[in-house]
């Protein structure tokens, strides 16, 4: 990117993130996040597909397995999909019609490519068919506290998403609860929708305690998304009361499966 280029780039950052007003907001504060139940009152009477983002994130992955994917969330009316942005297209086809969301992931799972290929990444996505962007933040940069560079970072996604709601993965695991914290007000001030626990590729998964002091820091104007390691109905259920509206899973039809098979082994 020349230096013309660059500082068109920066000065749109900073006009979306320092001047925007609410009228400008990507999305409507008011964006259904999916239902938020501290009460338990749905986890006593209610289904978890309307909170599952049915996830297939593994390198190996083929297009029978996203076929595979689209077809159980269809069966099972889940929330979403969550897929790689080269698989975007297909799983476009394969939902048309339909109201489950097509969630593409940008910058996955390490989160250290260039900002640049980021917003590049997630325009494509759109362009394909992505409803929403789950991207990764750049960890080292918020571990050297470069606040600038990771506000700016998630608001270039931001930016190129043309309004579908952005979530943070911000890796719970790696990170010190200030990190957390401060993760949490930076993609705030991008005007990202959601924050999100894990990629489920490196340390950590969803925790309760995790969620519930993300939901603490956002409070009710963002969504809060756990995903990784969610292998039971128990867990997700907890996870929700925590503060959670949206579930990442790749096990999403054994979590509404009937008791007995709610249970599954092995790693994300």
């Amino acid at each position: 990117m020349d230096d013309n280029l660059n500082r068109n780039f920066v000065g749109r950052l900073h006009s979306h993130v320092y001047q925007g007003t609410e009228s400008a907001l990507p999305v409507s504060r008011k964006y259904l996040f999916g239902f938020h139940d501290r009460t338990g009152i749905f986890a006593r009477m209610s289904s978890l597909s309307p909170y599952i983002e049915h996830t297939l994130l593994k390198p190996e992955a083929t297009e029978k397995d996203i076929e595979r994917l689209c077809r159980e969330a269809l069966e099972h009316d889940f929330l979403g999909v969550c897929v790689n942005s080269s698989y975007v297209r297909l799983a476009k086809s394969l939902l048309e019609g339909s109201t489950v969301k097509l969630v593409s992931v940008v910058g996955f799972p390490l989160g250290s490519t260039m900002t640049e290929a980021k917003a590049a990444e997630t325009q494509v996505a759109i362009r394909e068919g992505a409803d929403e962007i789950d991207m990764v933040i750049h960890l080292g940069a918020l571990k050297e506290n470069r606040r600038n560079y990771v506000r700016d970072d998630i608001a270039a996604v931001v930016l190129a998403s043309q309004g579908r709601p952005v979530k943070v993965i911000i890796e719970t695991g790696l990170l010190t609860k200030e990190e957390k914290a401060l993760a949490c007000h930076l993609s705030q001030e991008a005007r990202a929708e959601f924050v999100k626990t894990c990629t489920g590729f490196n340390a950590g998964q969803a925790e309760a305690e995790d969620v519930r002091f993300m939901r603490s820091i956002v409070g009710e104007e963002m969504g809060v998304k756990a995903s990784a390691g969610i292998k039971t109905a128990e867990k997700a259920w907890a996870l929700i009361k925590a503060g959670a509206n949206r579930i990442g899973t790749s096990v999403g039809p054994l979590l509404v499966a009937p008791p007995e098979r709610h249970t599954v082994d092995g790693s994300r």
